[in-house]
Formats: C-alpha cells, structure tokens, sequence
C-alpha cells in the first residue's frame, strides 16, 4: 500500500503477536510522528531486551540473569512450585502476592491443533526439580481453558507416582461478578470448587 521504509515497518509491525494491518498502520505513523529520541529509545529498548533477556536456568522465567529474581531470592519456599505457561502468567500470579513458593514456566500448553505435544514443553524440566529439590506441593497455574486444562491433566497425571500434593488454581465467579451474568460452566465450576466457611 505504502513504499520505502514506511510500509516496511507496517510490515514488521504486523509480524507482532495481536497486532493486525490497521494497528501496525496506526503504530507506524506515530513513530514516525514522535520525536527522534523517542523512536531511538525504543529502538534502544528493544535491542536491549533482544541483548538481554535469557531465561532462568532453574524455573525458566524471563531473567537478566543465570537466575531471576525469585529463584534468588532466599526467602522463598523451594518446597512450593507454581507451574505456569508463560512468563507473563508468572508476573500476573506474583502481581497477586499470595504465591510464596517458586515458579516454573512450561514455555506453552499442549495443543495438537497448533502442533504442540508434550514433548515441546519444559515438562521434564519440572519433573526432575520435584525429585530432586524435595518439593511437597505443584501448584497448576495454567489458564482455565482447553489447552490449560489438557496440560494441568498431563502434568498431574506424571506428579502422581512422585508423592507430590498437586493442586489447581480455583475457577469460577470473578469477584464483583453477578450470578445473572454467569454462563453455566463458570458456576458449575465455582459451586464445584466451593469451600467450607
């Protein structure tokens, strides 16, 4: 539509994960509206990242370092793992503040119809640090969808034989929500998940 280095960058932009034609446009012409040193910041900021950003040899998180900021952190119970899919469910889950264990990122969900088996996963990953680091309890935090599910399901299923207390995160009503609005699955898994006052 457009020439030269102008759609180029519409065209990287698009590349981006949520962004479609109409957005790579939009954020196209405000880069090239802002400042300079504005562009060059993020430029900055990017390759930065790129240079940067490893992932943690123990739990696999997005890191600076050999280790992030959890697994270094003495304070944490290593007896606790709180499995998740993403880096980005690790940072929503810490955000919350009642995680006081360590993490581990699988790096996906199962999917077949995305191509991702088990096998694609940081699964075996998980299962050596339990045996080896004695944990007592693997929190899943994977998403309450489908794919979320599929992985919780596989994960326990392989916890099992190591004597492992395996929980998952409760699903159900948001809080604020009214029971009108509510579809059937999402208050059949909250009366389902219930718990004594």
């Amino acid at each position: 539509m457009f020439e030269g280095p102008i759609q180029d960058l519409i065209d990287e932009l698009s590349r981006l994960p949520g962004i479609g034609p109409k957005s790579a446009q939009r954020l196209a012409f405000h880069l090239v509206k802002v400042p300079a040193d504005e562009a060059r910041r993020l430029a900055g900021a990017i390759v930065a990242a790129k240079e940067k950003v490893r992932f943690c040899r123990e739990c696999f998180a997005v890191s600076e370092g050999d280790l992030c900021r959890v697994c270094r952190d003495p304070g944490r119970d290593p007896s606790v793992i709180c499995v998740v899919e993403e880096s980005k469910d690790q940072a929503a889950v810490e955000k919350a503040g009642v995680v006081k264990g360590r993490y581990h990122v699988l790096g996906g969900a199962i999917s077949p119809l995305e191509g991702i088996g088990p096998d694609d996963l940081r699964v075996q990953e998980l299962l050596d640090r339990v045996a080896r680091d004695g944990v007592a309890e693997v929190i899943l935090a994977t998403n309450p969808n489908l794919e979320g599910n599929a992985t919780a399901m596989y994960v326990a299923g392989l916890l099992k034989p190591l004597r492992v207390r395996v929980t998952r995160l409760a699903s159900g009503l948001p809080v604020g929500g009214d029971l009108e609005y509510a579809d059937e699955v999402t208050l059949g898994q909250a009366l389902e998940g219930r718990r004594e006052m």
